[in-house]
């Protein structure tokens, strides 16, 4: 089953989605909008994978997902970000800028590798331009692990059009679960040691 027709939609489907993740300040909001962001990815990159192959990213993604979130329903929505409404709005805004960018540079990305496809190209780099406008946004280690993902999520829907191998499939699933790890981790760290401060 080709799901290169259902690609436009994806894309606006990634976009509502990143700018969410990059404006929203409550992280049940930011869960559900990184679990879209992964359907996106997933119908990307079915332009270019088998189904089968395709599906592992939907279904590593969502793993990620669901690690973030287990993490921030343990009692830890105290520490997620608490910030003006005027911050929200200038990522929003800042996100659209990159939004803007992206499609006008993506047709001249496509003159560098063809292979890739107009909407697979634009949802591509969405992805890498704010992860990388939210890593220089914040030093929170939720955020910054969320920018890696969107990043790496950028990488990866490039990297389907040039490369069809089931253990690079497996290995980039790998590192989205070791990223989302990796934040569990450092959300959970000062409460960890808060707690073992007290005894």
């Amino acid at each position: 089953m080709n799901l290169a027709l259902f690609a436009p939609p994806a894309f606006i489907l990634l976009l509502f989605a990143v700018l969410i993740v990059l404006a929203s300040r409550d992280w049940r909001w930011t869960i559900i909008a990184l679990g879209l962001q992964y359907v996106s990815v997933f119908v990307l990159t079915s332009a270019h994978w088998p189904l089968e192959m395709s599906s592992i990213k939907l279904i590593a993604g969502w793993m990620a997902t669901a690690i973030l979130g287990a993490t921030q329903s343990s009692g830890l929505s105290g520490s997620w970000e608490r910030a003006r409404p005027s911050g929200a709005l200038f990522r929003l805004l800042a996100g659209g800028l990159v939004a803007l960018i992206v499609v006008s540079v993506a047709p001249d990305a496509l003159l560098w590798v063809p292979q890739v496809g107009l909407f697979p190209a634009m949802g591509g780099l969405l992805l890498i331009g704010c992860g990388v406008l939210m890593l220089g946004l914040t030093a929170r280690p939720l955020r910054v692990v969320l920018g890696l993902l969107m990043v790496f999520a950028g990488f990866e829907v490039f990297y389907a059009a040039v490369e069809r191998s089931t253990l690079v499939a497996g290995l980039l699933a790998l590192v989205n679960l070791s990223l989302a790890m990796v934040g569990a981790y450092l959300s959970e760290a000062p409460e960890i040691e808060g707690q073992g401060g007290g005894k």
